[in-house]
């Protein structure tokens, strides 16, 4: 039996954009959490938090639009397509973030206040942009046969505004744990109360998702509660509750790590259960991984490359973690 080339791309893709979300979420929220501390000093160490690793988060994003060019480039030119305009804008969120980034640490006291605004409107427009291609993409694509014919602005409903200001808050909620890690004193006594509350929204968001999904979305609703699906859905919402459980144990017990992972696997089960909705189709409601896939010889060839880079790209990360692990405090720095 031949090796199932358009599957195997889908798991690579899938891992890329799932790595991107972990690794790049808690920056994204260490921004967007800017506004609610105004002391220098506490700005410094949430960004000196990041500093080392933040820009080779964006690697997976990278790799993830490269794979679906190269393996699926139907669905790169439908999604391209159609959500042209939240895209541009969350790669402008992401430059602004950049130049914030590098431009704070180095401009007179007077014009830093100036830099940390674009480094909050930057996180919080590329956040909420992903968030809103998140609701189109489960909203579907209007299509005729493998040909986008939808609008410029299909992209913005209801749905998919509410899906943005949920991913706010779950990367929010990433960049709170992450600094519950990373930082001491009164800064991680503050994060500590902000983390119940990022705690809250996202269980409300969560469940307000699932059930406005399931009640627009006859399709994917039927595919959760149809067989095999539902055995691999059942456990999502009840894992849900169990990790949320957990996480609210680990922060009254002043856990460190641990609200920073379950987080994680709270992330997960939530992207996990994108993907049961939407599994085999990448171009919701209808074209499957096979219907979009390239040919073979091009699947073969750049599986090859990937196979090569990801084993590269997992070690130098590891590495750079591994590298600037432990605590940050006021005055350390990496600029």
């Amino acid at each position: 039996m031949g090796i199932d080339l358009p599957l195997v791309w889908a798991v690579i893709i899938v891992f890329a954009i799932m790595m991107y979300v972990v690794m790049d979420g808690f920056d994204l929220g260490i921004g967007m959490l800017f506004p609610f501390f105004q002391e220098k000093a506490d700005r410094d160490v949430m960004m000196n938090t990041v500093a080392p690793v933040w820009d080779g988060n964006e690697t997976w994003l990278v790799l993830g639009g490269a794979g679906l060019l190269a393996a699926f480039p139907l669905a790169y030119s439908v999604v391209l397509t159609a959500l042209y305009l939240p895209l541009a804008g969350m790669l402008i969120g992401l430059i602004f973030r950049g130049v914030a980034f590098e431009f704070r640490f180095k401009t007179e006291a007077g014009k830093r206040r100036l830099w940390d605004q674009a480094f909050i409107a930057g996180s919080y427009i590329a956040t909420f942009c992903q968030g809103m291609v998140l609701g189109a993409f489960v909203n579907g694509f209007r299509m005729q046969g493998q040909r986008f014919v939808g609008g410029a602005l299909d992209w913005i409903t209801p749905f998919s505004v509410f899906t943005g200001v949920g991913l706010v808050v779950a990367y929010m909620l990433l960049g709170s744990t992450w600094l519950l890690w990373k930082t001491e004193g009164r800064l991680h006594d503050e994060m500590r109360q902000q983390t119940r509350r990022w705690i809250w929204a996202l269980l409300a968001a969560i469940v307000v998702v699932s059930l406005w999904t399931a009640l627009a979305q006859p399709g994917i609703a039927s595919r959760w509660f149809s067989l095999p699906n539902l055995l691999f859905f059942a456990p999502v919402p009840l894992l849900v509750g169990l990790v949320m459980w957990a996480l609210l144990r680990a922060l009254a017990r002043g856990a460190e790590l641990a609200p920073f992972l379950l987080t994680l696997a709270l992330v997960f089960l939530g992207y996990s259960g994108l993907c049961i909705s939407v599994w085999p189709n990448i171009i919701p409601p209808g074209i499957s991984i096979h219907e979009a896939a390239g040919p073979p010889q091009s699947l073969g060839f750049t599986l090859v490359g990937a196979l090569l880079i990801i084993p590269v790209i997992l070690m130098y990360t590891s590495l750079a973690y591994w590298v600037f692990r432990g605590k940050v405090r006021d005055g350390d720095g990496y600029h």
